[in-house]
């Protein structure tokens, strides 16, 4: 199924890729990638030719009736694991060791350090939990990538998407082998996944926010509702002193 979906979105979006040499022929190797779209696990694996598996969310799997039959059949056959998601220690859990299984067969494994979408477009902190643990317990050397413009093509919310070219910019191997073994180092972990980011954010261009992409819309949401209560209170003072 890879292929059958792979084909038609190159041909229908021209995906460009920058550094497609730096995809190992063989053996394993971990995609960390920064995340603009739902799209993002899609387009990436299209422009390679090794197959790619990324975890994704359990209920795409779950869903019942012909839908969710349809939509675990599509997530299962572009390499998608499900993982669940209702713990966030028993997800983080289930992440690694599908990671580690992966790289065990000498596949390559996708992830998203930032643990969710952007919800603005810009680069937010990596949490230090699976990409680090999953690189230091394999050994397997990390390759930085940047999604460029997939938000324009995917936006949250929408479900038709708009014909935009997007691009992929995929880094040089690094290597964190001097660090196997120390997985239970928080330190440590810290440190890698930050050392991937700034890779990330220099191959994306995108502007830094050193906070977690999750606080980052919580702090909208709140926003949005602080603003939506200031305004239902405005029309109603303007409408009682209209009475008046």
């Amino acid at each position: 199924m890879k292929f059958s979906i792979g084909g038609p979105l190159r041909l229908a979006f021209r995906p460009w890729v920058e550094g497609i040499e730096n995809i190992p022929a063989e053996g394993p190797a971990i995609l960390a990638s920064n995340h603009l779209s739902f799209s993002d696990s899609f387009f990436l694996p299209a422009v390679l030719d090794r197959k790619v598996t990324f975890i994704a969310k359990a209920e795409y799997f779950t869903s019942p009736g012909v839908k969710g039959k349809l939509t675990a059949a599509f997530f299962k056959g572009v390499g998608q694991l499900p993982v669940d998601r209702s713990g966030a220690r028993g997800a983080g859990e289930a992440a690694v060791k599908s990671g580690i299984e992966v790289l065990e067969r000498g596949e390559l494994f996708g992830i998203y350090p930032e643990g969710t979408r952007s919800p603005d477009g810009r680069l937010y902190r990596g949490k230090p939990g699976g990409l680090a643990r999953v690189a230091l317990a394999t050994g397997a050397p990390v390759i930085p990538v940047a999604m460029i413009d997939t938000e324009k093509v995917q936006p949250p919310g929408k479900i038709l998407p708009k014909m935009v070219r997007p691009g992929i910019r995929i880094g040089k191997p690094l290597d964190f082998s001097r660090y196997q073994g120390m997985e239970n180092d928080r330190f440590i972990l810290r440190s890698v996944t930050d050392e991937v980011m700034y890779e990330i954010m220099k191959l994306s261009g995108q502007e830094y926010v050193d906070i977690y992409a999750t606080a980052a819309k919580r702090q909208i949401a709140e926003a949005a509702k602080a603003a939506e209560a200031k305004k239902k209170a405005d029309a109603e003072r303007g409408a009682q002193a209209g009475a008046e």
